[in-house]
């Protein structure tokens, strides 16, 4: 049997009970001087004489004694003091539940144990690596920074929250091995603990503090901007990237991958625009994942030759653009009617492996039709079909009905628009308006009538559009009843009757155009100019 004698340290405990589980102890050896409450606010001296038989521990280059204490991983307030972690820190219970193993060490060189403490850390034993941060706090120890992220990580990996915020609080106590690091650590915390949104109005209550504040690096504001962007926040990211350039730091990679990112998603990609031109002006060069996504803003926003500028740097730079990306780089250069570009990076798309799609055959079948190659658009379109390229949807379709109005060909509009019946797409207002306005053109006025009707049968609801292309088909068609009774089936719509009359009054049907026309009056519709000059030079006449 030995004595062993433990001089004045530091400590907190909620309890004066000392658990020794690893000694044998006669409790008339056992003497307590106690001058002071335990907490981490106060130092407990105190005294022990015992007989027991010590059990030595040895972590690399540590040597240690080890008894076991009810540690108090919770931190008292001091006076009025108050944290912004309330509510988050370990609760008594929970405290009381936890039995922490203090080691009493033999090694006290700080950077030594940090060193021991980041090893720990970074192979994830989590025990170990809180006993030895807990025996350090005990003796009054400090670990470097370095240490204490790295085991603020190590807790936050293994999901212990609550630790994660004492020890953070004890950090920030000790007021020496706070980073920006440090505090990016607590924002994931109370990301998991209670949501994104309360990890943003925390960093909104440390911003308000200039001394917490000193801390802010670039790696905590990404930290915030990830955050933002879980919750498609995109007005406090535009607010903390503009907060971030105020304070002068310039940001990495990550920064603008993350904005450009958000931006997109958000729909804001004028802000997607500006961050890719202030990371050129910073000499930053773009991650893929940052170029993919300024490629689909320059679309939204009509830019085709930077799109095509990325696309050509991705390539320069071994980089494989995806599908979606040259999808959406053929989408804008074909509504720019740059025809030969597109077919040139469909090209390269194939080279790079990729299996065109709907979306692909989209954007080359609307590249043909910006160019007026209406009859190429119907010869593409066949060829998708007959070799069964990829599935026929419903924009497809559209695309070669647009091309078969155009050239008036209303046979194969019907085809087609029959065909796309029978495959089971589900066909649209639009579709069917595009096939009555091909027959309007072609002056085949009782197709149209018969392509109305059909299309009531499907209980495909009719709109403006439909009316209008029907009546003035009926009129080139004269047809003078199948108007009226067109104009008696649906709501009073001045449109209609201003169509209709200035259709009679070209067919020279001055008598009909002066019945609708009163007619139209005495509904209370006011008819637009054309209408009244039209009608006050032929009154007087018929």
């Amino acid at each position: 049997m030995v004595d062993i004698w433990l001089t004045p340290v530091s400590i907190t405990s909620t309890s004066n009970q000392l658990g020794c589980g690893c000694y044998s102890v006669k409790k008339s050896t056992c003497v307590w001087r106690r001058s002071y409450h335990w907490s981490l606010s106060h130092s407990l001296d105190f005294a022990l004489t015992m007989k027991l038989k010590p059990k030595h521990k040895v972590y690399g280059s540590v040597k240690m004694e080890s008894l076991d204490l009810d540690l108090e991983c919770g931190l008292k307030e001091r006076g009025n003091e108050t944290s912004f972690l309330d509510g988050l820190e370990e609760k008594p219970e929970a405290v009381r539940s936890r039995r922490s193993r203090i080691h009493f060490l033999e090694e006290r060189d700080e950077e030594m144990l940090s060193k021991r403490l980041l090893k720990l850390s970074r192979l994830d034993k989590l025990r170990s690596a809180s006993e030895l941060f807990d025996s350090m706090r005990s003796l009054g120890l400090q670990p470097n920074a370095h240490a204490c992220n790295s085991f603020l990580s190590c807790l936050l990996r293994n999901g212990d929250l609550p630790k994660v915020f004492t020890v953070f609080e004890y950090i920030r106590r000790t007021k020496k091995n706070v980073t920006g690091h440090t505090y990016s650590l607590l924002l994931k915390a109370t990301a998991e603990a209670k949501g994104c949104d309360s990890a943003l109005r925390m960093f909104r209550e440390l911003e308000k503090d200039p001394k917490q504040k000193s801390y802010f690096d670039v790696i905590l504001y990404n930290t915030v901007i990830t955050l933002c962007g879980r919750v498609n926040n995109v007005y406090e990211t535009e607010r903390v990237w503009r907060v971030m350039n105020g304070e002068g730091l310039v940001g990495t990679e990550v920064t603008y991958s993350l904005l450009v990112s958000i931006f997109v998603r958000c729909g804001r990609s004028e802000l997607a625009l500006d961050a890719y031109e202030e990371m050129i002006n910073n000499n930053i060069s773009p991650r893929e994942d940052a170029m993919h996504a300024m490629i689909s803003a320059c679309t939204k926003e009509d830019q085709w030759s930077l799109a095509l500028k990325i696309f050509q740097s991705m390539l320069k730079k071994g980089m494989k653009p995806n599908l979606v990306a040259c999808n959406a780089l053929m989408n804008t250069l074909g509504k720019a009617g740059r025809v030969g570009l597109v077919f040139k990076v469909y090209s390269v798309a194939k080279s790079l492996g990729h299996r065109p799609d709907e979306y692909t055959w989209n954007a080359l079948l609307t590249a043909l039709y910006k160019a007026n190659r209406y009859e190429d658009v119907l010869q593409l379109f066949d060829m998708i079909r007959s070799e069964s390229l990829c599935c026929l949807n419903g924009y497809l379709y559209n695309t070669a009905l647009m091309s078969c109005q155009k050239l008036g060909s209303w046979e194969k509009a019907v085809k087609l628009l029959y065909e796309m019946e029978g495959s089971g797409l589900a066909v649209s207002t639009s579709s069917y308006n595009l096939v009555i306005s091909t027959c309007e053109k072609s002056r085949q006025s009782k197709v149209a009538l018969r392509v109305y009707e059909h299309m009531v049968q499907r209980e495909c609801r009719p709109d403006t559009f439909t009316y209008l292309s029907l009546v003035r088909s009926c009129i080139w068609g004269s047809l003078w009843d199948d108007v009226k009774d067109i104009l008696k089936k649906v709501e009073p719509d001045v449109s209609l009757y201003n169509a209709a009359i200035h259709g009679m009054c070209l067919r020279r049907e001055f008598k009909f155009a002066k019945e609708l026309y009163v007619e139209m009056r005495e509904m209370g519709l006011e008819p637009d100019g054309k209408t009244r000059a039209m009608m006050l030079q032929n009154l007087k006449r018929h």
